[in-house]
């Protein structure tokens, strides 16, 4: 199969024309229907490509997976996100159609690919597993976001189907897992073919993600736990740790020995990864004496959002910690005034023209993986074992082995604080932050500066979509 990045010409127009968003009562009108698209091994192929195009476009943000957390300060420009701010209402509420918007195709492909002839029968399974996969991730996104969402299960046809009602954020979880399985059975190789796409080992990295969720924010219990360290287990198959942690996010080494899955960014393709929105432009550190170590562009960046003096001292709190200057950097001007912090992580890539932020985003590699596992070990009250898989991350980072208590609630508490470190801008802090709440290890509202007693964890649902579909009730707390 062709790479998603390489550009789809018409059949890409085609795939996301107005179509399909029954959940707002839009009555279908796209172009490609089951008569005249779906006849031949290269539909569903193209098909695909065009899916993980918008797969990754509603990945490339901080909003939903970030934003809520404690990682982001205010930048030099631009404002904060109502996410940020905790100030979300079912009048501002972030919409969740796009997502759906990849569910239905994702739901297109697995209705017909099955009833049409391959060369290979290798290639359909493939590709009914990567669909699995990318469709599964969607749900774990929502789930994570909003909580109980609504499943849909076949794509949006018809202008008579039925509206939707939410189901059970338990119901959503078993639903995700559900796909996973069947993605890991459907799979037709056991290694990584392309980084750049979904595989079997992903798969297992997905699952021990949901059963990290299942076991501490939806009541699971110990063999969701246990489910979490043979998954991660078999998704390190092959993966090594790169030995310089900042070469993981180098566009000179991408998809390296650690990373086991990411959506790639390329320029004159895709160059405008959701890191943009700490980097400065070039006119604010033109006074740095250190402006030439910093990613900064002439036009792209945008500095809405500064590395937060949380995030700032969770790296000081070891002098030797290697991730520091890999991570973060600050513009130093005459007699040592800060100018500004920036994200450091994800550099881009410096052309004679312009630095262009192409960094794929990485969805899953070792070091998060390494973590998993430490983090089911410690809620399984397995402190030693958990010390043992940290220490595997601290060792990269020049911290040395850890030295502190070693209760449960310790152990749990350092290992969030290690999430935080090693995974910073990764998409994963406020999931991390509800996971741990969950499980009674911190208080979000606490860690949170903005937020207080009363703000809900989850994502409300715009008001005017329940004004549509009245099988649809707003989050509680709003």
């Amino acid at each position: 199969m062709k790479n998603y990045y390489i550009p789809v010409a018409l059949l890409a127009s085609l795939l996301f024309l107005p179509a399909c968003e029954k959940l707002i009562d839009i009555k279908p009108e796209s172009a490609i229907t089951a008569e005249n698209y779906w006849n031949a091994e290269g539909d569903v192929i193209g098909y695909l490509t065009g899916i993980y195009s918008k797969y990754r476009d509603v990945m490339n943000n901080t909003y939903y997976l970030e934003d809520r957390g404690d990682a982001f300060s205010p930048g030099l420009e631009s404002g904060m996100s109502s996410a940020w701010q905790q100030n979300l209402t079912p009048q501002n509420a972030p919409n969740w159609l796009d997502f759906y918007n990849v569910v239905h195709h994702c739901n297109l492909v697995l209705k017909y690919a099955p009833g049409i002839t391959f060369t290979q029968e290798a290639d359909k399974n493939r590709i009914l597993a990567q669909t699995r996969f990318i469709r599964a991730h969607i749900y774990f996104t929502l789930l994570r976001s909003w909580g109980d969402v609504p499943v849909v299960t076949v794509p949006t046809e018809s202008a008579e189907m039925l509206l939707p009602a939410r189901a059970k954020a338990s119901d959503v979880a078993a639903f995700i897992l559900k796909d996973i399985d069947e993605a890991i059975n459907t799979f037709p190789e056991d290694n990584i073919r392309n980084k750049d796409l979904a595989s079997k080992q992903a798969a297992y990295a997905l699952k021990a993600d949901v059963l990290l969720w299942k076991a501490k924010v939806l009541g699971g219990d110990a063999a969701d736990l246990t489910g979490v360290i043979d998954a991660a287990d078999k998704a390190s198959a092959g993966l090594n740790l790169e030995e310089d942690f900042s070469k993981i996010f180098s566009t000179d080494n991408r998809k390296g020995k650690e990373v086991l899955f990411a959506l790639h960014f390329a320029k004159d393709e895709k160059s405008d990864q959701y890191s943009k929105q700490l980097k400065p432009r070039d006119l604010f550190v033109q006074a740095a004496l250190n402006k030439n170590d910093i990613p900064y562009a002439v036009s792209g960046a945008r500095s809405q959002y500064a590395p937060s003096d949380k995030l700032q001292q969770a790296f000081k709190v070891n002098a030797n910690d290697k991730r520091t200057n890999a991570s973060l950097i600050t513009a130093v001007g005459a007699n040592n005034a800060v100018i500004g912090v920036f994200d450091n992580k994800m550099r881009g890539t410096l052309y004679p023209d312009n630095r262009y932020y192409d960094n794929d985003i990485i969805v899953y590699r070792l070091g998060e993986l390494i973590l998993f596992k430490a983090e089911a070990l410690a809620a399984l009250g397995r402190t030693e074992d958990a010390i043992t898989e940290l220490d595997k991350i601290r060792v990269r980072a020049g911290t040395g082995n850890y030295k502190g208590a070693t209760d449960k609630l310790s152990v749990e508490r350092e290992i969030l604080n290690e999430r935080f470190r090693e995974l910073y801008l990764e998409l994963k802090r406020w999931p991390d932050l509800l996971r741990f709440h969950f499980e009674g290890v911190i208080d979000v509202r606490a860690e949170v500066a903005n937020m207080n007693a009363t703000i809900p964890l989850f994502f409300p649902i715009p008001k005017a979509q329940i004004d549509i579909n009245s099988n649809l009730t707003q989050t509680e707390g709003y």
